[in-house]
């Protein structure tokens, strides 16, 4: 088989036409489209859970190493 020829683009748009009519083809296109978007979003890892948009990383604290707490006997060795 191989490639679309135009004459089987201009045949598939033609169908399409007739099926959908015109007022229901800007939505279809709209549909695809997100679906595509949707698509390549999910194969690429994003997956649309970038934290940067939901909310901002919180700053880490800086821990001086002569204040760390001493887990066994719960005092702070300064």
């Amino acid at each position: 088989m191989g490639a679309l020829s135009p004459w089987h683009i201009i045949l598939i748009a033609i169908v399409a036409l007739l099926l959908f009519g015109p007022n229901k083809l800007p939505e279809l296109g709209r549909g695809f489209g997100k679906m595509f978007r949707e698509f390549k979003d999910a194969t690429s890892g994003n997956g649309g859970n970038n934290t940067s948009d939901d909310q901002p990383v919180p700053a880490r604290k800086e821990i001086n190493p002569a204040e760390v707490k001493n887990a066994e006997t719960g005092q702070i060795n300064k």
